[in-house]
């Protein structure tokens, strides 16, 4: 692996593990068995670097939350293939994130300190938003979900319980916790729907 790239792996495993503000360069040039030397010649500062994590980061999210999502027709369902590759492939994914979600872990330490960096966070939670927003609006349109639905309400709704989940499944990695956590989450999702369609627990957990 080139060494740009491997600091930027390294990085966003400790980024994960200990946030942002208390990894230091020392860490990192240490997990990426580089120097200073070999560290700046690739990122001009550590907040330089956090673009490149974040950017990791994003494309990392989206292979695992949204694979095999443009093979399901349904938007219901796409929401529902959604929520179980982020319970089963996102979250539970310990190589790639040892440390949790690390999009809380940004969101929790930047907020106040960052603003500038939690920006760019805050960026990826809209874009999810909208996404969702996007899926249960056609679902609307399609007749799987009432018309009378607020989709911007449930879309926080959901994203919400995510986030949630996330934060209590970072502290214990409980996941009999998780999978409750989300479950109940598609539940919702199955009880808006003007469908009888089947509950969760008689889909195989393929996520």
């Amino acid at each position: 692996m080139p060494l740009k790239d491997n600091i930027v792996h390294e990085s966003r495993k400790l980024f994960s593990l200990k946030g942002f503000l208390s990894t230091g360069i020392n860490d990192i040039i240490a997990a990426a068995g580089t120097s200073k030397g070999g560290f700046y010649n690739h990122f001009a500062s550590k907040e330089d670097l956090f673009y490149a994590v974040l950017d990791e980061s994003q494309s990392i999210w989206r292979d695992k939350v949204l694979d095999s999502f443009n093979e399901i027709e349904s938007p219901t369902e796409k929401i529902i293939k959604i929520l179980n590759n982020y319970k089963d492939r996102y979250l539970k994914d310990s190589e790639n994130f040892p440390g949790g979600c690390i999009f809380i872990t940004f969101s929790v330490e930047l907020d106040d300190t960052r603003p500038q960096l939690m920006k760019e966070v805050n960026k990826g939670f809209e874009g999810f938003k909208a996404l969702l927003t996007g899926l249960l609006d056609g679902a609307i349109d399609q007749g799987e979900l009432p018309k009378s639905l607020n989709s911007d309400t449930v879309a926080e709704t959901l994203f919400a319980g995510m986030l949630g989940a996330s934060v209590l499944y970072g502290v214990d990695k409980d996941n009999l916790i998780l999978d409750r956590s989300i479950n109940s989450l598609i539940d919702y999702i199955y009880m808006l729907s003007d469908e009888h369609m089947p509950k969760h627990s008689r889909q195989s957990e393929s996520g």
